[in-house]
């Protein structure tokens, strides 16, 4: 029986798409390998939102080679949708499948083919343009672990389905289920509207069974994720939309708790702020992309709203929610990005009662309306504003964090990895240690914080929930 082994890079929707493609390699009748090097195919599932991702790719398909020179390597996801015949080029690669057949990918590896080869992308953003030689079909599902000199390619335009197989349940006590796909939005730093296509979404009906199901199968918490989670349904009719499938999750599953991933500001309404707020079973928790606090660069970089109007959303859920964590991505080093601008942007965030940020040096992506631009940032500068950035949000979020010092907080126990506590995530996104062994992993129980240390809430279950 041939061995896999898979490995994940990217956000949640990536992670998604990874565990269902694990579901159906294991049903295809692949056994999975503990480790990388171990496996006979090794399948990367990769993301290319930064240079840093694409090297981080190709970094440990050099590993497997050194490793396991015997593995054949399958690489799929953005990166292989963005520059297919770049990754194909690379030694140890076998096959090279972008998000255009990411689905098809058992029958890349299976003994039969339903249709004939695909379109090959070329190494630009929009998928490509030149076939296939007809002569490269897919090896049989057992391959005799020969080298293949040349890989074969299965990547071109992404079409309008959105094509799901639910998650594999295993060991992650917190499941990712992805309920929309794709983006409309052209931000200019942004390839990913290139890589993952047009905004869709999974239909309110089979979102609930998927939830049902998970929730049978015992787990107390489901992400929704998606690439332009708020934009949810707008493919689908005027009557569906992101609050409503939201509305309808807990109206028709007796799910513990719902935690939305990451939602645009223009997205984040009173009434889902007012959601949030009354219904326990939601997490108190929002991520909002800001990217820039300075109007000059949000506009530059193609964003959709103001600082003032982001500001008023997150005044909002601060006023709804006083204990809710709130996050944001922010980006450094935009082209024209000046020390004044970034200086305003510093201020801003200041203001704002955040209590995390996910920040990121700006990455030029090819085919963006940012890499054209001529006022490039120095990579040296784009990465000490970043250290700026973190400077400023340890101090607010350790005062977030002593802030819930003998606050009673809902906490998930997750995963155990061997570690001296228990490990747990509060309902407003904090990390928890409590004392190992009086929880089991996937407990939803109330705990007691005590104290902070290191950034994490040190407390002890008080209460069921």
């Amino acid at each position: 029986m041939t061995n896999f082994h898979l490995a994940n890079f990217g956000c949640r929707a990536s992670q998604a798409d990874g565990a269902a493609l694990k579901r159906q390699l294991i049903e295809a009748g692949f056994r999975e390998a503990s480790e990388l090097a171990e496996g006979d195919i090794a399948v990367l599932n990769t993301c290319t939102v930064t240079a840093a991702a694409d090297a981080e790719v190709r970094q440990v398909v050099r590993r497997i080679q050194r490793l396991n020179p015997h593995c054949r390597i399958l690489v799929t996801g953005c990166y292989a949708q963005r520059a297919p015949q770049e990754i194909a080029a690379l030694d140890g690669v076998a096959w090279v499948v972008g998000n255009s057949h990411k689905h098809r990918i058992v029958e890349v590896l299976g003994s039969q083919v339903v249709s004939e080869p695909p379109r090959v992308g070329q190494d630009s953003p929009a998928g490509g343009h030149s076939r296939q030689s007809a002569d490269h079909q897919p090896p049989p599902a057992s391959p005799g672990l020969t080298r293949q000199r040349v890989a074969q390619v299965w990547a071109g335009e992404i079409g309008p389905d959105f094509h799901f197989a639910p998650a594999l349940p295993d060991d992650r006590t917190r499941p990712t289920l992805k309920v929309q796909d794709g983006c409309n939005a052209r931000c200019a730093f942004c390839v990913i509207p290139f890589v993952r296509g047009a905004s869709r979404s999974l239909s309110p009906d089979r979102v609930v069974s998927e939830v049902q199901e998970l929730v049978r199968h015992g787990f107390k918490e489901v992400v929704l994720s998606g690439i332009n989670l708020g934009s949810y349904g707008r493919d689908l009719g005027r009557s569906v939309s992101f609050q409503g499938l939201v509305e309808r999750i807990l109206e028709e599953t007796s799910v513990a708790r719902v935690r939305i991933s990451s939602i645009e500001p223009m997205d984040v309404t009173p009434s889902l702020i007012r959601l949030v707020a009354r219904e326990r079973r939601l997490a108190d928790h929002f991520h909002v992309p800001l990217q820039s606090g300075c109007d000059r660069i949000l506009r530059l970089m193609n964003r959709r709203y103001w600082t003032s109007q982001y500001t008023d959303r997150i005044l909002a859920i601060r006023e709804a929610l006083p204990q809710a964590g709130i996050g944001a991505d922010v980006m450094t080093g935009f082209p024209g990005e000046t020390e004044q601008d970034h200086q305003a942007s510093l201020e801003f965030i200041s203001r704002l009662p955040l209590t995390y940020l996910h920040i990121f040096p700006y990455s030029s992506r090819p085919g963006t309306a940012a890499e054209a631009r001529p006022e490039q940032v120095n990579g040296r500068v784009a990465h000490e504003r970043a250290d700026d950035l973190r400077a400023l949000i340890a101090g607010k979020r350790q005062t977030f964090l002593e802030g819930q010092i003998g606050r009673t907080l809902s906490a998930l126990t997750l995963a155990d990895k061997g570690s001296e506590s228990t490990r747990a995530i509060t309902s407003n996104y904090l990390p928890v240690a409590l004392p190992i062994g009086v929880l089991p992993p996937n407990t939803l129980a109330e705990v007691e914080v005590g104290r902070v240390a290191a950034g994490t809430l040190h407390a002890y279950p008080v209460r069921m929930a």
